[in-house]
């Protein structure tokens, strides 16, 4: 059963004022138009509306709060949690490479991967990294069992891989020859190499003349 409290971030014994003002600073956060239709962000929205439907409605809070609290004690909360498994495809990645991690937990009720936030007891992300700190990337896994306030914990550090120098020599070599995008002063859209060329051209010339003017 889901911790509607837990997906606004208040406490039990909140407010109707607290839902409210919770609910809209989440739905801002997260509303799918915000964050390019990302499928997280999209799950993440309709639980939050799903949390503020249940919660603003006394009759179905009321009958909400009775039933989570019975599965709270029917849970095994004499057992602590843990974290079966916890991977990912690969721990060395460049810039943008796509990188599947899996986890499955027991006995949490709680379950945070960061830094994406909540998540579903077990499952799988798929994400690119955008940048890395100090040539890493840190992923976390919370297992939480909120009633004996214990948490596991277990990370994965993906280190980046940097370019060779043959590649980025080749890379460097191929945006000479690529057709650029067309400008006021690149109007057919030229490669870089034929400004280049022109521009040698230019130089040929220029010494030339020179040449020809000092031999007279």
């Amino acid at each position: 059963m889901k911790d509607y409290y837990y997906f606004l971030g208040i406490p039990h014994d909140a407010s109707d004022e607290d839902i409210k003002k919770a609910y809209r600073k989440l739905s801002l956060k997260y509303h799918p138009d915000k964050n390019e239709n990302d499928d997280f962000f999209a799950d993440r929205f309709r639980e939050i509306q799903e949390a503020y439907e249940t919660l603003s409605d006394k009759a179905r809070r009321y009958s909400y709060d009775q039933n989570l609290e019975s599965q709270q004690k029917s849970f095994r909360y004499t057992v602590p949690p843990s974290i079966k498994t916890f991977s990912a495809n690969k721990i060395h990645a460049k810039k943008g490479e796509e990188i599947i991690v899996t986890w499955q937990t027991q006995n949490a009720d709680v379950v945070k991967v960061l830094p994406f936030g909540l998540e579903k007891a077990y499952g799988e992300r798929i994400f690119k990294i955008t940048e890395f700190k100090d040539g890493k990337f840190q992923i976390l896994l919370h297992a939480t069992n909120s009633l004996l306030h214990k948490t596991a914990v277990q990370g994965i550090t993906i280190t980046e891989v940097f370019e060779s120098d043959t590649e980025k020599f080749k890379e460097k070599a191929e945006e000479l020859f690529r057709s650029q995008p067309r400008t006021a002063a690149n109007p057919h859209g030229q490669p870089k190499i034929m400004k280049i060329m022109v521009a040698v051209g230019l130089l040929i010339l220029a010494l030339y003349f020179l040449i020809k003017s000092f031999g007279h």
